[in-house]
């Protein structure tokens, strides 16, 4: 599907790593600052928000999230090592991507695992809540990539293409679908959140709402990872070289002349 498009359908995407934001370099530190920031949001989700939870294979998912949390930890360690991310900047960067979807992760379990400790919760409750919240996270995800591939079809990724006011009304437009979804499913998740008894409305707004909307926050943001991730493995300007300088788009074509003469 994406094959179809140029790599100047692309290079407003350029921009984070054109501004440093997405180096190498500062993935690097961001692995580093991740590697403590899960070690704490692990504790806080099952040692605080799942102390007193009646989640079901609570035990389970602890472990296998613990084992993979750690495996992600030691990669990061990995990958924040110069001589290897500059080697193979592609695989630190899906890296980056996994380890911001693992708070993803976090976010999503605190809130159920809180729900878990009300005095009106049930099994059946918890179990009927994760399957509509996974839901809603797969239509928000597909509704915000369809979105993205048509902002990529209609050219508004590429640099000059459309002025910024036209790019800007049409984006607004676009937002219509994914606000529709998120308000019927808000006001969805309230009224079932309500039904399980949560006491405190002060604290279900902080351990329920706002981990579930940080939890959709990321998996809003997704998409547009996978394209620039997808854009690395696809075109040489979307990399760096070995000193650190991302590759211009005349370099990359005069590259790929060399190659083919």
């Amino acid at each position: 599907m994406l094959k179809k498009l140029s790599e100047e359908d692309f290079a407003v995407l350029r921009g984070p790593l054109e501004s440093g934001r997405q180096s190498p370099n500062s993935l690097a530190t961001v692995l580093i600052l991740g590697m403590f920031i899960q070690a704490l949001v692990f504790y806080l989700t099952y040692y605080v928000a799942g102390k007193y939870t009646i989640y079901p294979n609570f035990e389970s998912i602890q472990t296998i999230h613990m084992w993979l949390t750690a495996i992600l930890i030691l990669l990061s360690v990995v990958f924040a090592i110069p001589a290897v991310f500059k080697r193979a900047e592609k695989v630190q960067y899906f890296l980056s991507i996994i380890v911001t979807q693992n708070f993803t992760v976090f976010f999503y379990l605190s809130a159920l695992f809180y729900l878990g400790e009300s005095d009106d919760a049930t099994v059946e409750s918890l179990v009927n809540l994760t399957w509509i919240t996974l839901t809603i996270g797969v239509l928000l995800f597909l509704a915000t990539f369809i979105r993205f591939y048509i902002l990529l079809q209609k050219g508004y990724y590429r640099k000059g293409s459309k002025s910024d006011e036209m790019r800007g009304k049409f984006e607004t437009k676009s937002y219509i679908p994914i606000a529709i979804i998120g308000s019927i499913s808000l006001v969805f998740i309230i009224q079932y959140v309500m039904k399980m008894g949560s006491s405190d409305f002060f604290d279900t707004v902080m351990f329920v709402f706002l981990p579930f909307g940080l939890f959709y926050t990321l998996i809003f943001v997704l998409p547009e990872q996978l394209v620039i991730l997808y854009c690395k493995i696809r075109f040489k300007s979307f990399n760096f070289d070995i000193s650190g300088y991302l590759y211009t788009e005349r370099v990359a074509k005069n590259n790929r002349k060399v190659k083919h003469n």
